[in-house]
């Protein structure tokens, strides 16, 4: 199988059209007519994540946050990604990510975020009609979900959400004591879709990257939650594991082992 093959079978499911402006998603680095030995599945292709793929045998690392992000004028080995990037050259690793476009696709991040603490009759928090795409034939894409849960403390929520998502310190405001039959998710940075989780009914927002003023200016509306950037977005391999065993269920796909949170707990 060519790596193109299941690149294509991750675009179909979540299309590279999809992604921000400023988003880099796609092949980083390689060749994708190149005949594929192995997946490695990771949220971030760190130069560990790249030295595991070669320990492996595997030509093909798969994250979700682009390695280059920022673009490259050199390729010194001054930096992590410098180093990253010369190392995939040099062993013949292939690199693809699949970032926003993965966010904003049906049954991307948030969704995947709201099946994992039980929640049903989910749907964008901020919707946009698009053509059809996919196996699914969505006609949205969006940002964000909301759906309903068992009813509960906000706090009971969240200590769910804390196990869920092994998460090592959940930052929120509002009342832990509020009751909780609506919430709203976003993967990653979800700051902008503050108000919309309002609009939407919910009494809970979980997402990352919050700033102090969005705790301050908000806490009598809804309870907000940040539980990091790499929590809520870790289990994004899963959805490649999934794309990739339909489209290949005995082929060779693992998680990487030696992938970490860059953000660290006391």
């Amino acid at each position: 199988m060519q790596i193109k093959e299941i690149t294509d079978a991750i675009e179909q499911y979540a299309p590279l059209r999809l992604q921000e402006e400023w988003d880099n998603a796609g092949i980083q680095v390689g060749d994708p007519e190149a005949q594929v030995t192995g997946v490695l599945l990771c949220t971030d292709a760190t130069e560990a994540v790249v030295a595991e793929a070669i320990e492996r045998g595997y030509n093909l690392v798969i994250s979700h946050h682009p390695l280059i992000f920022r673009g490259l004028k050199k390729i010194m080995g001054r930096t992590s990604v410098e180093r990253a990037v010369a190392m995939a050259i040099k062993h013949d690793i292939t690199i693809y990510s699949a970032h926003t476009n993965m966010d904003s696709a049906w049954q991307g991040v948030s969704f995947h975020m709201a099946g994992k603490i039980g929640m049903t009759n989910v749907e964008f928090l901020d919707a946009n009609a698009v053509e059809p795409y996919g196996a699914q034939g969505s006609t949205t894409a969006g940002c964000g979900v909301v759906g309903d849960i068992e009813p509960a403390p906000a706090s009971e929520v969240l200590k769910r959400v804390k196990q869920a998502f092994e998460v090592g310190a959940v930052r929120y405001s509002g009342d832990g004591n509020r009751m909780v039959s609506r919430v709203a998710l976003c993967g990653g940075a979800g700051g902008f879709l503050l108000d919309k989780a309002v609009a939407a009914g919910a009494q809970l927002y979980v997402t990352a990257d919050m700033r102090y003023h969005d705790f301050l200016d908000n806490s009598q509306r809804i309870v907000v939650a940040d539980i990091g950037h790499y929590e809520s977005e870790h289990y994004t391999k899963e959805i490649f594991l999934e794309i990739i065993q339909k489209k290949s269920p005995t082929f060779a796909v693992a998680f990487a082992k030696n992938e970490t949170n860059q953000v660290n707990y006391l």
